[in-house]
């Protein structure tokens, strides 16, 4: 297992597209963790969620979050994003970052429509400033690693 250095955590973050997996907390004490589309403009992460989910009246109560960000293929790797947000309902920022990140993960042939979709009255925009940025790469690269044929697993 290494440590990744912070532009190496960045770099992670913005490429291949992955999901990220955002986690706030209840009211109650009870952990959220909910799934993400997101972007980084520099070291600011955005993603958008609707103004009345969960985890938008969460993150009102409390701007803390965690954003976990891992790769599923042996040996694995993950970045962990730790930082407070704050919560934007900008009209022409809205258009611009549903388009952005719907054509992040959709392509950009999408990317219009998915900008209309999610660039409608009860969205928000959400931008994540680190706090603490740190991952791991090559969780099990000292263990004996699965055979692999074009991608799966051999049985």
């Amino acid at each position: 297992m290494e440590r990744m250095t912070p532009e190496e955590c960045r770099s992670f973050l913005r490429s291949p597209v992955r999901t990220g997996k955002v986690a706030t907390v209840r009211k109650d004490g009870r952990p959220l963790i909910v799934p993400v589309w997101y972007d980084l403009e520099e070291e600011t992460l955005v993603f958008m969620t609707g103004r009345d989910s969960i985890k938008a009246t969460n993150m009102r109560r409390d701007p803390r979050v965690s954003i976990c960000v891992d790769d599923e293929v042996t040996p694995f790797t993950y970045v962990e994003l730790a930082g407070t947000v704050v919560l934007s309902n900008d009209a022409d920022q809205m258009r611009y970052w549903a388009t952005r990140i719907g054509g992040r993960y959709m392509g950009q042939d999408l990317a219009e429509t998915y900008g209309d979709i999610n660039s409608g009255a009860g969205e928000l925009i959400v931008h994540v400033t680190p706090t603490h940025l740190y991952g791991y790469r090559d969780l099990t690269g000292r263990y004996p690693q699965p055979a692999r044929l074009q991608g799966k697993e051999v049985l």
